[in-house]
């Protein structure tokens, strides 16, 4: 079961923004985090309690050099405490750094396991959750609030150790001395406590409400900027830069409300600091004239009042970095919850999308032969964006194992949205897909045609479908595609880096590496959504030979954007406004005078009137 979230409120009417989990939840899934390292967090912390008592011999050493002076004894008395100060200060610098090493070491594994936790979970949230959700929330907690959370590993979290420790056992000390130095300190307490509750109930809302409005201000640029040319020419500079604008101002908003906040926090603790130090001054005068305690002690005791300045108010300025922190995680945990998959029935309903799991140990592929044996089946599937925009309805659909089939239709009947299904990358709102459970093979890999060419060398590319692959399994996938001769021209052949940074492929290549790496992933079915359509009219036809090789004896769904491709495929299957409306071979499709027969038609006779190159 999905642990409970609380709902991230809205930047704007038109987005459902990802969830925020609930206090306890963050707070579960931190322990979650932590545990296994729990050996290094008490050790680090019980270097830092050694480091802290040790650290608190200084006050009494210098109220001992006090008493020496007051008392007129011999500066020969001095030797030994003065030597003392210098042992603690060397004992404790060390005990301290390798405490606070332990805790940092703590940090940054939490913060590690917490990036991929997050990133797996992400990849595999349904894309219309995503489509919904808007790109601008996403990006804003893979780089803002993860980078929020790192800041306060790697600063607060050992500093507020540090602090955490030295204030208890300062106080401690305090009434080791004299509990009526405790009781006087303890005087400046009240004004703290009510400072750090007034502060942390404003800011864990001001600082979610700023996360959400700084996902706002970026999905807002994103939209903007990737459809420049459409807001250009359509003229609506002016409506996307006063939206731009009216989001920033937004932001800025909560900025400087988080800046006051921040200043109001640092002036009710000077007020506190002030009542603690007078109270203490005040006991020890009393105490030293009744012959209580002596001047040294006094001092040692207004030393150890002033000493815990630093740590109290970084404990509590750290609340600032906390509660920023809190709400970063908060948003972090609330997409790991979303993208928590229920657990499937031991028949496998929907196949296993994957980018390609270990292939035979043969360097060509498997032959699947056809048979009447359904691969796939869609019964009453039906799916909608959102309340009122339904894409699919009702939609039934048999792939016969080795059936290459096509789906062909208008813009927007929604074809990709049944690829996706099919493929599993995407829940269907209703109805259910059912499959063969896996064999040890891979079940699908779904190839669209906005392929992704990974930063490596181009054999690492490859190997993402099969890790174990040889050179010679990565050859034989790249001929299958026919691509192996440019693959082989490149600068350093197999070892050329490509992607960001590396070697350009322009979309024709780029593509067939998508399809020699479904060709090593050897899945029992495969799905094509329009992976030829990015090559342009003169790599269309290598493209098309590269993936019927690729698509040879296993079980297909193309989503056809040439029609071409459906004259090559055992079946077409006509979309039209979310539901099938014709099924058939190409040739009696086309005789028929149904809407295939339209598409055919006016596809065929822009063929007929093009210009030749």
């Amino acid at each position: 079961m999905t642990p409970p979230t609380s709902p991230s409120p809205t930047a704007d009417d038109s987005a459902e923004l990802l969830p925020v989990a609930t206090p306890a939840r963050t707070r579960a899934a931190l322990r979650t985090l932590v545990r296994p390292d729990r050996g290094l967090a008490l050790t680090g912390l019980g270097i830092l309690v050694a480091a802290t008592a040790v650290g608190l011999l200084v006050q009494p050493l210098l109220g001992r050099i006090v008493d020496i002076v007051a008392d007129g004894r011999p500066a020969g008395d001095l030797t030994l405490p003065v030597v003392l100060l210098v042992a603690v200060a060397v004992v404790q610098g060390l005990t301290t750094t390798l405490g606070l090493t332990r805790i940092a070491r703590l940090g940054e594994t939490v913060l590690a396991r917490l990036r991929e936790r997050f990133v797996e979970r992400a990849l595999n949230l349904p894309a219309d959750r995503l489509e919904r959700a808007g790109a601008g929330d996403l990006t804003a907690r893979v780089t803002g609030d993860v980078a929020r959370v790192a800041e306060a590993v790697r600063s607060a979290l050992p500093e507020m150790a540090r602090s955490v420790l030295a204030i208890v056992l300062t106080l401690g000390a305090l009434a080791l001395l004299d509990v009526r130095f405790l009781l006087a300190a303890l005087l400046a307490v009240p004004v703290q406590l009510l400072t750090a509750r007034w502060y942390v109930r404003r800011a864990l809302t001001l600082y979610a409400d700023q996360r959400v409005a700084n996902g706002a201000q970026q999905q807002q640029l994103l939209e903007t900027i990737g459809g420049a040319v459409t807001v250009r020419g359509h003229r609506l500079e002016e409506q996307h830069t006063e939206r731009s604008a009216g989001r920033s101002r937004k932001a800025v908003d909560l900025t400087m409300r988080s800046v006051n906040l921040v200043l109001g926090f640092y002036g009710r603790l000077h007020i506190a600091e002030y009542i603690g130090l007078a109270a203490v001054l005040i006991a020890g005068f009393w105490l030293v004239r009744d012959g209580a305690v002596s001047i040294g002690t006094a001092t040692a005791a207004a030393l150890y009042f002033h000493s815990l300045f630093g740590p109290v108010n970084a404990a509590l300025v750290l609340l600032d970095d906390a509660q920023s922190a809190a709400a970063g995680l908060a948003r972090l945990v609330g997409v790991t919850d979303l993208a928590e998959q229920p657990e499937q029935p031991e028949q496998s309903e929907q196949p296993e999308p994957t980018a390609g799991k270990a292939a035979p140990a043969s360097s060509v592929p498997r032959q699947r032969t056809p048979s009447s044996e359904a691969a796939v089946t869609v019964h009453e599937v039906g799916h909608a964006y959102g309340p009122g925009r339904p894409v699919l309805h009702e939609v039934s659909l048999t792939l016969k194992a080795g059936e290459h089939v096509a789906l062909v239709g208008t813009s927007g009947a929604g074809k990709s949205t049944l690829a996706r299904i099919v493929a599993g990358v995407q829940q269907p709102t209703t109805g259910t897909v059912t499959a063969p459970a896996s064999t040890g093979e891979a079940s699908v890999v779904l190839v669209t045609q906005e392929v992704h060419v990974f930063t490596g060398t181009l054999a690492e590319d490859l190997r993402l479908a099969r890790p174990d692959a040889t050179d010679a399994d990565l050859r034989t996938a790249l001929a299958t595609v026919h691509a192996l001769d440019w693959a082989e021209a490149l600068p350093d052949g197999l070892a050329t880096v490509v992607g960001e940074g590396g070697h350009r492929l322009d979309p024709a290549r780029a593509q067939q590496l998508a399809l020699a790496r479904l060709v090593l992933a050897d899945p029992a079915l495969a799905v094509l959504d329009e992976a030829t359509a990015e090559a342009g009219s003169a790599g269309a036809r290598v493209l098309e030979r590269s993936a019927e090789a690729a698509l040879a004896g296993r079980t297909a769904l193309v989503v056809a954007h040439r029609l071409t491709q459906a004259v090559a495929a055992d079946r077409v299957v006509v979309l039209e406004a979310g539901r099938v409306v014709e099924s058939g071979p190409h040739d009696e499709l086309r005789d028929a005078d149904g809407p295939y027969a339209a598409l055919w038609r006016a596809w065929s006779g822009s063929r007929a009137t093009a210009p030749h190159p």
